[in-house]
């Protein structure tokens, strides 16, 4: 994808300066990248920020035009359009409306903290997930520029054979979650590095996330995340799955804070903090602004 020029970020608009209407203006956006500090790394993820929710199905197509692995819609929570701290939120791919994402989070705080030096963290409100919480990395034991904190996904021991097959590599042991999110644990990185899945046989599991990991080298531990059948054959760097990995790491490691790379082509490196309810984990990890563009009503038709 050829990216448009990078933003002037002293052009950002204000709350005041949106006056016309977005229908007229068409829809501004942003190109992210979650999880780098470089445009070429981590994932990429679109923010628009918006008046008011739309309807589900302009979601839909304006995800589909921008073409990005997820689009991160927010809007003011009520009460809360000129504090800017609370805002309403809903994540979109090409192919569908996703449940969580947290790399489009992490996304969306970086555009909203960015230009409001007086907040410290933002509260976001999905509609089909728990609250979540976006906030400058700047504590002594998170050395990222920001934090997501997301809720726990525990899993469980159970045998997952037609998965396993599919990897075609056999792992040490497998876990599963209710909510489909399915963890591998093999020997090393380099077998990590080294699954070469059969996409179609898992594409047909069905909306699963396959989370193949292991021991790493230059972090605590390394991971490769496939979905296939939710349309996308290998994630460059996913939030939720690492919400499985910070209590299933955390036991085997004996600590609660660690570091994680997701060895994607274009790869991405977070830090993990498991709160000590174990009920949510603090991702933490860079995000880099590549563009600013916008959106005509055309583009979305």
């Amino acid at each position: 994808m050829r990216w448009s020029r990078p933003m002037n970020f002293a052009s950002w608009p204000t709350m005041a300066d949106r006056a016309v209407s977005q229908a007229d203006a068409g829809l501004p956006y942003w190109k992210v990248a979650a999880f780098s500090n470089t445009p070429s790394g981590g994932n990429p993820a679109a923010v628009m920020e918006l008046e008011h929710r739309l309807d589900d199905t302009t979601f839909a197509a304006i995800a589909r035009s921008i073409g990005l692995p997820a689009t991160a819609f927010v809007w003011p929570a009520v009460g809360h359009a000129e504090s800017g701290d609370v805002w309403d939120i809903c994540w979109y791919s090409p192919s569908g409306e996703i449940a969580l994402c947290g790399h489009a989070t992490l996304a969306a705080g970086h555009i909203l903290l960015g230009r409001n030096d007086a907040l410290s963290c933002i509260t976001f409100m999905p509609r089909k997930a728990g609250e979540l919480t976006v906030r400058r990395g700047a504590s002594p034991d998170c050395a990222a520029s920001y934090e997501v904190a997301l809720p726990v996904i525990a899993t469980q021991p159970a045998p997952y054979p037609e998965a396993e097959a599919a990897l075609g590599s056999p792992a040490q042991l497998i876990q599963r979650s209710a909510d489909r999110y399915n963890i591998f644990l093999y020997d090393n990185e380099a077998a990590v590095r080294a699954v070469k899945p059969d996409y179609e046989a898992l594409a047909a599991l069905g909306n699963d996330q396959f989370i193949c990991t292991a021991p790493g080298g230059a972090s605590d531990v390394v991971s490769r995340v496939f979905a296939p059948g939710a349309g996308a054959n290998e994630d460059s760097v996913t939030g939720s799955a690492h919400a499985a990995l910070a209590p299933f790491w955390a036991d085997r490691l004996a600590r609660a804070s660690f570091t994680a790379h997701q060895a994607s082509e274009r790869g991405g490196d977070l830090t993990l903090r498991l709160e000590a309810s174990r009920s949510r984990v603090h991702i933490g990890g860079a995000c880099c602004t590549i563009s600013r563009a916008k959106l005509s009503a055309a583009d979305r038709s």
